[in-house]
């Protein structure tokens, strides 16, 4: 059992995603469950109502911490083993908590859709959180959970059907259920007011490598639409893809390559229509003869 008074802490639980996260804290673990978890947040009041209204009990305890608050904020990165934080857009207002874990030694774990405030946050405290022990994990959300964990899931198993990695894995949305917060348009204007101060945030955004310690192979764009016959269907960019391709290849290379330093990936969204079912498995069983899986 850890030292620490909690083992999770949730900041940002008034918000919209926030108060999923706690939601499912309560329904997983309760309130004095096997798993010690707080919510928190700038303002008590408003944890205090949503707690009544998710039906949390008293023995969740609730904490207030305010972004803009560094003292605040390492107090409360001191009572927890993991903060997780959905306060967003993290370029506004993740940098003083990420700070206060690194510096003493809390995992953070964000759901960020935001590459160039990743690009910016490792280069500054990628020393600092190796040192204090520190493990910040961004993108655990939509942004890229199905995505890079997808792709290491389909890796473990070609090695372990095809005895090595495929050197080329493509990614397909068929379809999604839900839309946009009200977070993830604030993170998209966020980056795009960015964008127009500093001309390198364009770059990196195209750039599949930008979080990635090395480069790797020349990549496919994905940026036209395309006709997929291995899958059957047209396939068009999906918006996603800028960061989930980023997050899969820092993956690769944090992992020591076991995907190959030659692997290509990329991401799309498939719009129906296109080659017959037919055509579509005869050219997936070619592409896994040339080590290629769809």
């Amino acid at each position: 059992m850890s030292a620490k008074e909690f083992d999770v802490i949730v900041y940002g639980a008034t918000g919209f995603t926030g108060r999923l996260v706690a939601e499912h804290l309560l329904k997983t673990y309760g309130a004095e469950g096997q798993v010690r978890w707080a919510m928190a947040g700038r303002d008590l009041a408003k944890l205090r109502a949503v707690a009544a209204e998710i039906g949390a009990p008293a023995g969740v305890p609730l904490i207030e911490a305010n972004a803009r608050d560094a003292a605040s904020l390492e107090a409360l990165a001191k009572r927890a083993r993991t903060i997780i934080t959905t306060v967003g857009p993290y370029q506004l207002y993740g940098e003083p908590l990420l700070v206060a874990c690194v510096k003493v030694g809390t995992d953070y774990v964000d759901l960020c859709g935001e590459p160039n405030w990743m690009q910016a946050m490792i280069a500054k405290y990628d020393a600092a959180a190796k040192q204090s022990g520190a493990r910040i994990v961004f993108s655990c959300g939509f942004d890229s959970i199905p995505f890079d964990c997808g792709v290491w899931f389909l890796q473990s198993q070609a090695r372990e059907r095809f005895g090595a990695p495929a050197q080329s894995v493509r990614g397909r949305v068929r379809k999604m259920k839900g839309t946009f917060s009200g977070g993830t348009l604030a993170s998209m204007l966020a980056t795009l007011d960015a964008s127009k101060r500093d001309p390198s945030i364009g770059a990196a955004m195209l750039d599949p490598f930008a979080l990635s310690p090395a480069r790797g192979a020349e990549q496919p764009k994905g940026d036209a639409v395309i006709e997929d016959g291995d899958i059957g269907s047209w396939a068009a960019p999906f918006v996603m893809a800028a960061i989930n391709t980023k997050n899969v290849h820092r993956t690769n290379a944090l992992a020591g390559y076991p995907y190959g330093r030659d692997f290509t990936y990329d991401e799309m969204m498939m719009t129906g229509g296109g080659a017959d079912g037919q055509s579509a498995r005869a050219a997936c069983s070619a592409n896994r003869a040339r080590r290629t899986l769809c």
